[in-house]
């Protein structure tokens, strides 16, 4: 399983101490701790060997760099020591950066700015440098969140609610991610529809009946009449005129009196047994001019379409006077 690379940057001897409980907590977190003093570092014969660290940086997710009063090592890059350059690498790969510096040095930092155009001797740092990298830093405006520190468990707390930090907006990024890849995916839909909708207007002139009638034949009002009816075939209706063609070939006569401001037109027919059967058709169905609604089944009503029976008395039940 992959876990998160972790490199240690400060000067030695100084803070070795210090280098070794970073080391024991990024441990205990499941993480990878890169320390060049413990062989962590691949090193070639081809170039310096500092080169071989910037390279390993590259490579890393995340360098915390400790700042304490002493120099180090300087670069054979420039004037900077090889604990400064390495910290200057991580930037420039714009890696996550946690920078602490020991508070006396980080205290003496701001008599250093009151007096750094004069000569002064500084109490807690051996080299005018440091202050002038932390300036440097400081000036930065990205990645220079600097924390001071006296002892280990004070990086290791701070460290580990950045830690929780991060990976809860990792959490957070991702539900993001998912909310903008679902964006884009209506994005695309919406797209295709429309192209969709283009083509079919352009490749389809004069198809308009033909698309009209698909979408008729599939009316819940054709459902309904072939149930109640039990017509084996199809048919579609594209207003109230072809209704009354299809009731009158299946029998039924159309009462003129049912208007169009009633609830519903209604259609008789007589049956062998004398009695009488009718089908009572909603008037919310057809428009103002007679055009047949289309309406999706989902909001389709069975009370749209009724069909209902009255018994006739028969002659022989008259009395004789």
């Amino acid at each position: 399983m992959a876990k998160p690379r972790i490199f240690i940057s400060s000067t030695f001897y100084d803070l070795r101490q210090i280098r070794s409980d970073i080391d024991l907590f990024i441990e205990n977190l499941g993480y990878e701790p890169i320390r060049n003093e413990e062989g962590d570092i691949p090193y070639g014969k081809e170039e310096a060997l500092e080169e071989y660290c910037y390279k390993e940086i590259k490579s890393v997710d995340i360098l915390i760099s400790i700042i304490g009063g002493r120099f180090g090592s300087e670069s054979k890059r420039d004037n900077s020591s090889i604990s400064q350059t390495e910290l200057k690498t991580a930037l420039k790969e714009n890696k996550q950066v946690y920078i602490f510096i020991e508070k006396n040095v980080l205290s003496e930092y701001e008599t250093y700015l009151l007096n750094k155009d004069i000569d002064v001797k500084y109490r807690f740092v051996d080299n005018i440098k440091i202050y002038q990298f932390i300036e440097e830093i400081k000036n930065l405006n990205v990645n220079n969140n600097i924390k001071g520190f006296e002892t280990a468990s004070e990086i290791t707390k701070y460290l580990k609610e950045q830690f929780a930090g991060l990976f809860q907006r990792f959490l957070e990024e991702q539900t993001k991610i998912k909310e903008a890849s679902l964006i884009a995916n209506l994005d695309r839909t919406s797209q295709t529809l429309n192209k969709l909708v283009t083509y079919l207007s352009e490749q389809n002139i004069g198809q308009a009946e033909n698309i009209n009638r698909i979408l008729m034949i599939n009316h819940p009002l054709i459902t309904s009449l072939r149930e109640k009816l039990k017509i084996t075939y199809n048919f579609y209706i594209e207003g109230l005129n072809d209704l009354k063609l299809l009731l009158k070939a299946r029998g039924f006569s159309f009462d003129e009196n049912s208007l169009p401001f009633d609830k519903y037109y209604s259609w008789g027919k007589n049956q062998k047994n004398g009695n009488k059967e009718f089908i009572e058709i909603s008037t919310e169905l057809f428009d103002k001019d007679d055009k047949l609604k289309y309406i999706n089944t989902s909001n389709w009503d069975e009370n749209y379409v009724v069909q209902k029976y009255e018994t006739i008395a028969s002659k022989d039940d008259d009395l004789p006077f």
